[in-house]
């Protein structure tokens, strides 16, 4: 089968691979439909590693998917063949200690599609856990499905700050993951969220959605207006999620006193915590490192009349244009917010 395979940085191309084979005990075989590119498969492309993950042998790339099942192994009885779903890419070690305390996202052990040296999904089959597999709904589009994964970083975002209805959240950065946040951030009840962007074009695209306010941070600071229209008290919860180091110099005085601030964007480098400023404003921190327990949660609300995932799918790539669709992303036009490619 062919897939796109990725040799040293700045090396990639579709190429044949092994087949996927026939699923285990508790897997299931899929048929790819849908790939989404994230931002971590183009900086193993181009960097050859991030952080301590470095691009050591050939590894096949992608992490946001959805398909067809067309085989279930033994066990399996809560998917057929033909169900179409959406797949969570991290498998942790069913016996860790991370995994019996519900947060199997840092499981040491984790095995995470398009990590090294762990194969991702940009190929025409693979084999996965029925357990980390999820049919999607009639409503839900592969687009959709394949989008599922970003938004549920948004949802575990959500969950982790505690959002009470009526909240008034900020967003910093209207990327994929801050977009994300922000949905689903108000499906779990904040009243407003203002979410900012040094690019006009991208908070362009939030325009007229209900409760989401775009705040252009080359002419207004974010905090200063969510003070200005809470009479001077400021958001219950804030999310960062640009992972830009200049957003970290006054984030801390952002929150309104008691406040939480939810961590999700990732900076390459150290940044500055102004421990006094939290300390003295009671304001809490949480951070999110991929999510846990969520990805069922993600389906069902995409599923409803509260969600609209397609609207940001920017445009779609047949797999022969594979690479294209990279050099695409590294263009870095504004009004995109998710490419993909379609198997």
């Amino acid at each position: 089968m062919r897939a796109l395979v990725l040799h040293e940085k700045g090396r990639m191309a579709i190429e044949q691979v092994d087949e996927a084979g026939s699923p285990g005990p508790g897997q299931v075989r899929i048929a790819m439909h849908t790939v989404g590119i994230c931002a971590s498969d183009v900086h193993y492309w181009t960097d050859g590693k991030i952080g301590p993950f470095v691009v050591e042998a050939p590894m096949i790339l992608g992490h946001e998917g959805s398909g067809t099942v067309t085989e279930v192994g033994e066990g399996v009885t809560h998917l057929s063949p033909g169900d179409r779903v959406a797949m969570e890419p991290g498998v942790p070690n069913p016996a860790s200690r991370a995994m019996r305390e519900g947060n199997y996202n840092v499981d040491p052990e984790v095995q995470f599609w398009a990590t090294p040296p762990v194969h991702g999904c940009l190929t025409e089959e693979v084999v996965h856990p029925a357990a980390y597999t999820y049919k999607l709904p009639d409503s839900l589009s592969f687009a959709e499905g394949a989008l599922i994964e970003p938004f549920a970083v948004g949802m575990y975002a959500a969950t982790k700050a505690g959002i009470a209805p009526g909240d008034v959240a900020a967003v910093v950065g209207s990327g994929t993951i801050g977009i994300m946040t922000a949905i689903a951030a108000r499906a779990g009840g904040a009243s407003r969220i203002y979410i900012s962007d040094v690019q006009p074009e991208k908070l362009g695209l939030l325009e007229g959605m209900e409760g989401i306010i775009p705040v252009d941070a080359t002419k207004e600071d974010l905090g200063d207006r969510v003070r200005a229209e809470t009479g001077g008290w400021g958001p219950q919860v804030v999310f960062e999620a640009s992972g830009a180091a200049p957003a970290y110099k006054d984030l801390w005085s952002v929150p309104a006193p008691g406040g939480r601030i939810v961590l999700v964007g990732m900076p390459v480098e150290p940044v500055p915590f102004d421990i006094a400023t939290a300390q003295s404003r009671g304001v809490s921190l949480e951070t999110v490192f991929r999510y846990a327990n969520v990805y069922q949660k993600a389906i069902d609300l995409a599923a409803t009349d509260a969600v609209d995932l397609g609207r940001f799918v920017s445009e779609t790539f047949p797999f022969d244009n594979a690479v294209g669709a990279f050099e695409r992303f590294l263009e870095g036009r504004p009004t995109d917010v998710k490419l993909q490619i379609t198997l």
